[in-house]
């Protein structure tokens, strides 16, 4: 006789309408990234279309496919392990700010240098791409490390240096610039931006639950391809691009040994940006722990470590890092199912050619509304994750990245020509030349943006002895050029081997900043430093 009372087997309910939502969410989001990021080097720089499509985004979309079917296997871990039927996976994609960042910070300038330096269009863009590899398996590197004191980081630095660096790439680099886009073509553009403003900020749903990403792309090209060939969209009309499909494997390499010397150059930037992205996976798992899913923060930092890893070794030029919105899946009802799915997507979309073909078939202007959304979820979170009192800090720290976007519109594209900055340097006979300052408050501008926020917090908290050393640490910093450097393409040196103005930037700079430190070490000796509070009414 049967055991009514026998318990039946668990069964993971892994894939749902819900992970059809899921999946197109965060499908576009990897396609945005990877659309901007083949736009700014192609489009903005010059870059060979045939070294981003064939060489970069295999070794970049097989980082995506490997983290997330990682973290695929894990839903289905702690499923099995809770009983739970209903976890979510966490979400894995490419870093838009980092992406974004190196695309323009690092690879773009990058390649004009190589070209400056004779080389043809086509070797420099390979050893801008070698040197991109070496840039992510640094950076991996650095996050496996990391990920072992990921909480500790998160305690060390303040969240408004931390996050507020962030917000100031999503104001000037991933806001404005799509904002730009958007706007070149105003009738698609704004339909576009509308749709993911109805669905994604208001949060108001389509007819039917239509997927409201999809539907802002899928209206937006249609439009795109009905207005242009009567000249009604805006810019030159583009023909439909042909699907041309190939196998690319990104198959492990050591080539990028060829670029390691010249991306030790760019550490300044790069390692920020992989701080950020350890923090901000402690932050997610939190976030998904809270939401129900408790997953293990060491596995969920080691596991973008070694995505990040094997996509730099693999060719690929953009770190990947769990994507916040966990609770957000898991309430639109996704599982397992849209993990797995845009993993496969991605990855195969990378080997096969077509990733190249949706970008090159989905205007900038109808993508870039969904970089805006992100902007703005950067810009909000800084401010609410902070306390009230550190509103200033925050601010503060988007200054340095505001420095770096001026540099890189007025320079076009992306690099200070020698010309006008020799110019502007010759010219100069009222303290440092405004186009220097610009070019030294903007490069090595993450690192500085996190100093800039973690000084203000402290000393908004009255620790001044904690706001001095953050002060000192940017005079260290800015007098080997780690921040602040003083030429053109923000490689650190040895001051005094600078020429007689730029040379003035690490020396004035280094000195303005210890003294600073040391007035306020002075002054933190004070009965009145303990006296007070800081405003509330930010």
């Amino acid at each position: 006789m049967a055991d009514n009372n026998a318990k039946a087997p668990f069964k993971y309910e892994w894939f749902t309408m819900g992970d059809i939502n899921g999946f197109f969410g965060l499908m576009f989001d990897n396609m945005t990234v990877l659309s901007f990021m083949a736009g700014i080097l192609i489009f903005a720089f010059g870059f060979p279309a045939e070294i981003v499509y064939k060489r970069m985004f295999p070794g970049t979309a097989f980082g995506v496919l490997f983290g997330d079917l990682i973290y695929t296997w894990m839903a289905f871990r702690l499923a099995k392990k809770t009983g739970n039927e209903k976890v979510t996976a966490m979400p894995l994609g490419l870093d838009t700010p980092s992406s974004i960042g190196i695309a323009l910070a690092v690879l773009g300038p990058a390649f004009l240098g190589f070209k400056a330096n004779g080389m043809s269009e086509y070797d420099a863009g390979m050893a801008t791409w070698y040197l991109g590899m070496a840039t992510m398996v640094l950076i991996g590197v650095f996050k496996f490390a990391f990920s072992f004191i990921g909480g500790w980081l998160q305690r060390q630095i303040p969240q408004a240096g931390l996050l507020g660096s962030l917000a100031g790439i999503g104001l000037a680099l991933i806001g404005f610039f799509p904002m730009l886009e958007v706007f070149k073509m105003p009738i698609i553009g704004l339909v576009a931006l509308g749709l993911i403003m109805y669905t994604l900020v208001a949060g108001i749903k389509l007819p039917k639950n239509f997927p409201g990403v999809f539907g802002a792309v899928a209206i937006g090209t249609v439009l795109y391809y009905i207005l242009a060939p009567h000249g009604l969209a805006g810019g030159e009309p583009k023909p439909l691009p042909e699907l041309s499909l190939y196998l690319s494997l990104p198959i492990p390499t050591l080539e990028f040994l060829k670029g390691l010397g010249d991306a030790l150059k760019y550490l300044p930037i790069a390692i920020p940006f992989a701080i950020l992205t350890v923090v901000g996976g402690v932050n997610v798992t939190e976030s998904a722990r809270v939401a129900g899913d408790d997953f293990k923060t060491r596995d969920i930092l080691l596991t973008e470590a070694v995505a990040t890893l094997v996509a730099g070794v693999c060719g690929g030029v953009a770190q990947s890092t769990p994507y916040i919105g966990q609770p957000a899946y898991k309430a639109m009802g996704a599982r397992a199912g849209y993990t797995l799915l845009t993993g496969l997507f991605i990855g195969l979309g990378g080997f096969l050619g077509y990733l190249g073909f949706m970008v090159e078939l989905i205007p900038a202007a109808v993508i870039a509304p969904i970089l805006i959304f992100v902007a703005l979820d950067i810009m909000c979170q800084a401010f609410h994750a902070c306390p009230v009192r550190h509103a200033p800090a925050v601010a503060m720290a988007y200054f340095p990245t505001v420095a770096r976007m001026l540099q890189i519109k007025l320079s076009n594209p992306g690099m200070v020509p020698t010309e006008l900055f020799n110019k502007n340097l010759a010219a100069a006979d009222k303290g440092l030349p405004e186009l220097l300052v610009t070019v030294a408050l903007g490069n090595g501008f993450i690192l500085t943006g996190m100093l800039w926020g973690a000084f203000m917090a402290k000393l908004i908290d009255r620790q001044v002895r904690a706001a001095a050393f953050y002060v000192a640490v940017c005079g260290v910093f800015t007098f080997f050029g780690m921040i602040h450097s003083a030429i053109p393409d923000g490689n650190m040196y040895l001051p005094w081997q600078l020429g007689d103005m730029a040379r003035q930037v690490p020396y004035q700079f280094t000195i303005g900043y210890l003294a600073l430190a040391a007035l306020l070490l002075a002054l933190s000796f004070s009965k009145e430093v303990k006296e007070g509070h800081a405003p509330e009414h930010y």
